[in-house]
């Protein structure tokens, strides 16, 4: 029996890998304790996906497992032991600010429960392949110090700039930066990631990702922008932009398309590798972009407003260079949009209204 284990399996990442590896034939087995209800509040619960998962997809196994707590990862892990062939782990506490208020509790779930899920692999599952979604918020707030140029909507990178062209690759650096809590909650696990694969061989890779969404994305104020803009436009709620008068500039990538690349990884994979993932120059966009489309697709102007004060160590302008990725695996290639993807994202927040 081919075991399959998904952390944060309810969440945007982790419900797309549950869908696609038991497709492949896998049997999925999901870790996910709803964290994110207590992170954002019941808005942001995602009960409902697992529900959904536990309906729809055949021999889905569902635990409500605390990735922090070593001795029930570990539980886990002796039970299904040498079956186990891939870890797709994507739980996480994924807020700047909330990391802030609680860092504790951002560095146990972030970088102690990943040092949990390598050891027991390590350990009872030696030849699985461990896939890790990372953050560009490793890089902290250098993309910041990039010549930067102001458009009518957006910032953009000056076109003389090496970076303009494809984005920002993997040779940023990570040190002499702000990072924000999270961010080094995240570098931390993404270090551990990779040292399991250089030190003891496993065969992990990080996937560092921009703005990962999708239609099962249950978005919140402090996390998710695109998902949170289109549930405020179906209800009818004002949207708040946080600084940078909403030109700040995120490239885009759909959940389903990142669990492709984690498939690609899983067929070769190359011991303790780092990628930069996201839209790249394909699918990219402003806030304020992002708010004139969802505009066009509703056919009406939704309410926001825009704040002076940005997030500590929030980019300006990011967009991911995905060319490392794509020469490794050329068969890769994106399959939605950003106006495909807004478009989901809008049905199934409609779908969601009470």
């Amino acid at each position: 029996m081919a075991i399959a284990i998904v952390t944060g399996s309810a969440g945007l990442v982790g419900s797309a890998a549950v869908v696609r590896l038991a497709r492949a034939g896998f049997t999925v087995v999901g870790l996910d304790n709803n964290l994110r209800a207590e992170f954002f509040g019941s808005g942001a619960s995602t009960e409902w996906c697992r529900r959904k998962l536990e309906a729809e997809v055949a021999g889905y196994r569902h635990y409500a497992i605390d990735i922090r707590n070593q001795a029930e990862v570990e539980r886990l892990f002796v039970e299904y032991s040498s079956d186990i062939e891939i870890v797709v782990h994507t739980a996480a506490q994924p807020s700047h600010d909330w990391a802030a208020k609680q860092p504790h509790t951002d560095f146990a779930v972030n970088a102690t429960g990943t040092l949990n899920l390598l050891e027991a692999t390590r350990q009872y599952a030696s030849t699985a392949t461990f896939i890790f979604t990372s953050t560009n918020k490793v890089y902290g707030d250098t993309p910041n110090l990039l010549p930067l140029v102001e458009h009518n909507s957006r910032f953009e990178l000056s076109p003389q700039h090496p970076y303009a062209t494809f984005g920002i690759d993997e040779t940023m650096s990570t040190d002499q930066t702000t990072h924000s809590l999270f961010g080094v909650s995240k570098l931390a696990a993404d270090s551990l990631v990779q040292e399991y694969g250089r030190y003891f061989g496993l065969k992990t890779g990080c996937f560092r990702g921009g703005c990962l969404t999708g239609p099962s994305h249950a978005g919140a104020m402090l996390h998710g922008f695109v998902a949170y803009l289109c549930q405020c436009a179906v209800a009818g709620q004002t949207y708040t932009i946080l600084g940078h008068k909403g030109k700040q500039v995120r490239d885009n990538l759909h959940a389903e398309d990142l669990v492709e690349m984690f498939m690609c990884f899983h067929h070769n994979p190359r011991p303790g590798e780092v990628y930069n993932v996201g839209g790249s120059r394909y699918s990219n966009c402003s806030i304020l972009e992002a708010i004139a489309l969802v505009d066009e697709i509703v056919g009406k102007k939704m309410e926001y407003r825009v704040t002076d004060e940005a997030r500590i160590g929030d980019h300006i302008w990011y967009i991911s260079d995905i060319r490392k990725f794509q020469s490794h695996y050329p068969k890769w290639s994106y399959r939605y949009s950003l106006r495909q993807t807004i478009e989901q994202i809008l049905v199934a927040q409609e779908a969601r209204q009470p």
